[in-house]
């Protein structure tokens, strides 16, 4: 295989982030339907939809942060074994990112606006744990999926019930989600301090709180 130039990794940095931030620019690079396929769609009344869309479009920003933050350290991970972790694990994440994007057309919504600034702030956060090494390359991403877990329980415990379609969807997310966590440990991750991870905890609620309605 060739070694890339400097501008074939910059096409494919730029393309990276087209199919992140443009709507259904990433549908063709999904590896797995939605969950939500698979589930008959139900009626919702306005404030039951209204939710169900608000806390899909927070799903689907951190998905978008999901993908800033691997692409980040791809770009500065020193061992080739972990770069292609974080690459692999990039592409894996676009499931989510179109299953939830999908989730929201149908719910009459839409994504965040705030995207391309959660995707800027975390695309720099990946670069710089990268930067630092890999052990704490990878203990961010278990910190980071262990947020994400998080928050997809809460969501799966305030989704109306009769909402099956979001359910499919989040569940499936739960499952992937707590997979990579184990992973980036597994490959020599290092557990963050409960006081990171409670500025993390922190920090996480500002994007839930902003792309709730926006």
């Amino acid at each position: 295989m060739r070694t890339l130039s400097k501008i074939d990794n910059l096409v494919m940095q730029v393309d990276n982030v087209l199919k992140t931030l443009v709507p259904s620019a990433a549908r063709s690079s999904a590896e797995r339907p939605s969950p939500a396929l698979s589930v008959a769609d139900s009626e919702l009344d306005d404030s039951e939809r209204r939710h169900a869309a608000g806390l899909m479009r927070i799903n689907h920003t951190g998905e978008v942060c999901a993908q800033a933050l691997y692409q980040g350290q791809a770009l500065t991970a020193k061992l080739p074994q972990v770069r292609s972790a974080m690459e692999h694990a990039a592409i894996e994440e676009i499931d989510h990112l179109v299953w939830c994007e999908d989730r929201l057309v149908e719910l009459n919504s839409s994504t965040s606006v705030l995207n391309p600034v959660f995707y800027g702030l975390s695309y720099s956060m990946g670069a710089l744990a990268g930067a630092i090494g890999d052990k704490w390359s990878l203990g961010f991403v278990a910190a980071t999926e262990d947020q994400v877990c998080k928050h997809l329980e809460e969501h799966l415990e305030t989704l109306p019930d009769q909402d099956l379609r979001s359910r499919a969807v989040l569940s499936q997310m739960h499952e992937d989600e707590l997979k990579h966590g184990a992973l980036a440990l597994d490959a020599g991750g290092v557990q963050f301090p409960r006081w990171v991870k409670a500025v993390m905890t922190e920090m996480s609620k500002v994007m839930t709180k902003t792309t709730y309605r926006l």
